[in-house]
């Protein structure tokens, strides 16, 4: 009878300093901003399914995702152990034999699951010491904490098998159990005493191992199931969705995240659901190449201000007294903030925006977001940027674009275009909405954009795009200089107010048109006004050149007559592979041509950014390699006569690449219309 007793004590005791734990964790959620994720549920009950259960992210990444799989689903199924010793703690007699055999089942699977653990527990701990991958070189604690970890689970399986060996020993095991039968082989006879030490220690270590995980950065074996199903799945990008401000509340104080408070509560749940795996690290373009940005330091970092400044804001709510209050606020903890004590906006600014961290993530961790957001207070409220965006801003301000040219500059592709088809004597189906005052009557509405307008290399995209759409015969509009600046590049680089002059100013211009359906051939605006206008009152049909170009090669509308005859390889835009999932059509529209298209090393989700995404287009790379030298070289070790791509930012990082390389004479860089248009 004293054994149940001591159980309780020790049972409920671990319980309650664990859920004093919680508590406190949730606390702190709650000191950060509110957030709806409860949109679509049987969506984020399919993919918490397939990443969280199937742990199909992880399995990106063959051998570690296959030792964490095992190790993961070792642990749900000797959930039933535990949860089995945990009701003969109270009831000593007590076993689940009487599920028949389901328990023979369930038993086998325990002994199976259990010793591949153990193999992978070592294998996993050999790791760490020995020919680390770089992703997981971390400091000393946190080696030490991924030690701590590994041996507790290590403990969990020899202790399991201690009580099924020393049960066989004696003759009261039930079920069936292989790997613990060939184990009791190698013994002559069991103790009573022994299942005790067995039983005492196997439950000692399960509840430690359960209060020591919200301390650790193992938490993420409690949340990352809720967090993979909170995750937000509202539009095609996992994660990111940049949310607008509202500049007319005139209760909002604060512009972007400056401290913990200001983020969102899953920001907060993000930070210690971090598994530390180095994963969003090990493909960032920035990090690669060797900028002080580390996207997981980015996520632990906001854990460790949590965990600092929590409890001290948990008490200053709490607090009743005006002293106590003061006294709360004048700790030092308190007098930092989230960004430049924790945070470098060095950190922030070296960031693309290209997703690949996000990509990567097993358990649905946003980077992007706060580091935007982050952007947005050094932006809106330090005035603290880089210098080189004074000219940008004021571009954008003057302007309506990032480039120094005036709005009515717009029209001059437009003009040569018209200029170039009557030399030929072509038709031209191109219309200006202004001149017909509504766009019902056209098949689309061309959306140039400002690099498609005013850069001189990509305005030849543009044309060739356009003569592409003569030649189908698809009747077509733009809107010249009424079309804006998207507000991409303003919005990315952290000034929400100019961004969203911006779209105010075209959300008008579209409507008035009854603009429907949209291509262009930038996938940046492509995102902004497929996946954002529609916060801001307007729901677009919005496609990219490339997609469009493949329909109209597969409606026979254009014909390739002249065979590509050399080697292309394709660079896929971050904002059309990993944000908009557009893989294929643009390959299949360069095969159409008969090119030889050739994989670089990392190509479609895996592709690696150009280095321009995030308004990184018009900032210097002060530090380390430049992201645009590191993708050229890899383009060129394809043995490509052609580099191929489908954005203008990417060409013009890619043509800087080849130049630097000294390749112009051999390599050319083109996109995707320019080539099919050769092929006609």
């Amino acid at each position: 009878m004293l054994r149940p007793i001591i159980f309780g004590l020790i049972f409920f005791g671990a319980i309650g300093f664990f859920i004093y734990s919680v508590k406190n964790f949730l606390s702190y959620l709650k000191l950060a901003k509110p957030e709806y994720r409860l949109n679509d549920i049987p969506k984020r009950i399919k993919n918490t399914i397939e990443i969280a259960f199937l742990q199909t992210k992880l399995l990106r990444s063959k051998l570690a995702g296959i030792l964490h799989l095992c190790i993961y689903w070792g642990f749900v199924v000797l959930l039933f152990v535990v949860l089995e010793s945990i009701i003969e703690g109270f009831f000593p007699d007590f076993s689940f034999a009487f599920l028949g055999p389901f328990y023979n089942v369930l038993t086998f699977l325990q002994d199976f699951f259990g010793a591949l653990v153990l193999v992978v527990v070592v294998f996993s701990l050999i790791r760490r010491y020995v020919g680390t991958p770089k992703r997981l070189q971390v400091d000393s604690a946190a080696r030490l904490d991924a030690s701590f970890i590994l041996i507790m689970i290590g403990l969990v399986m020899v202790t399991m098998f201690g009580m099924s060996i020393e049960k066989i020993l004696i003759g009261q095991s039930h079920g069936y159990r292989p790997v613990s039968e060939f184990i009791a082989g190698f013994f002559t006879n069991g103790s009573h005493t022994m299942y005790e030490v067995f039983f005492w220690a196997h439950i000692i270590v399960v509840l430690a191992f359960l209060n020591y995980l919200p301390y650790s950065k193992h938490f993420h074996v409690l949340s990352s199931v809720a967090n993979t199903f909170l995750s937000n799945y509202e539009i095609p990008y996992e994660g990111i969705m940049l949310k607008p401000i509202n500049f007319e509340d005139e209760s909002i104080t604060q512009y972007g995240v400056k401290d913990i408070t200001d983020l969102t509560w899953k920001n907060l749940l993000d930070s210690y659901t971090c598994t530390e795996c180095g994963r969003c690290t090990s493909v960032c373009p920035a990090n690669i190449t060797g900028k002080l940005l580390n996207p997981k330091l980015i996520i632990t970092k906001i854990r460790k201000r949590t965990m600092e400044a929590g409890p001290l804001l948990v008490k200053e709510h709490e607090s009743k007294s005006a002293e106590t209050t003061e006294a709360i606020k004048s700790d030092p903890i308190l007098e930092k903030n989230l960004v430049n004590d924790y945070i470098t906006a060095q950190e922030l600014w070296a960031c693309t925006t290209c997703m690949a961290c996000v990509q990567e993530c097993p358990v649905m961790i946003d980077h992007v977001t706060p580091i935007v957001d982050m952007r947005r207070d050094l932006v809106m409220m330090e005035s603290e940027f880089p210098p080189e965006l004074n000219t940008v801003f004021r571009n954008l301000e003057n302007n309506e674009s990032p480039w120094a040219c005036g709005a009515q500059q717009r029209n001059d592709w437009i003009d040569e275009l018209s200029d170039e088809l009557a030399k030929e004597g072509v038709q031209n189906n191109l219309q200006k909405v202004s001149n017909i005052g509504s766009a019902e009557e056209l098949d689309i509405v061309f959306w140039s954009g400002c690099a498609g307008a005013f850069d001189k290399r990509y305005r030849n995209v543009t044309k060739s795009f356009a003569q592409l759409l003569n030649k189908a015969g698809v009747k077509y509009g733009v809107l010249g200089s009424e079309e804006k600046c998207t507000g991409d590049p303003a919005r990315r680089l952290g000034n929400e107010f100019l961004a969203q002059t911006f779209i105010q100013q075209n959300v008008e211009t579209l409507k008035k048109y009854k603009v429907k359906k949209v291509v262009t051939a930038c996938p940046h605006c492509m995102n902004t006004l497929k996946n954002e206008y529609n916060k801001f009152g307007i729901e677009l049909d919005v496609t990219h050149h490339t997609e469009y170009i493949d329909t109209l090669l597969k409606e026979k509308k254009l014909v390739p007559k002249k065979e590509i005859k050399e080697k292309v390889t394709f660079h896929d835009s971050c904002y059309l592979g990993r944000y908009n999932h557009i893989y294929n059509s643009p390959r299949e529209s360069l095969e159409s041509t008969g090119a030889d298209l050739v994989e670089m090393v990392r190509s479609k989700d895996k592709g690696l950014c150009c280095g321009a995404g995030g308004g990184r287009m018009f900032l210097e790379e002060d530090e380390g390699k430049r992201v645009n030298i590191e993708r050229t070289e890899e383009a060129l070790a394809t043995g490509a006569k052609t580099i191929a791509s489908a954005c203008p930012f990417c060409m013009t990082m890619l043509t800087d690449g080849i130049k630097a390389k000294e390749k112009s004479e051999e390599v050319k860089v083109k996109d995707v219309a320019e080539i099919v248009l050769e092929s006609l």
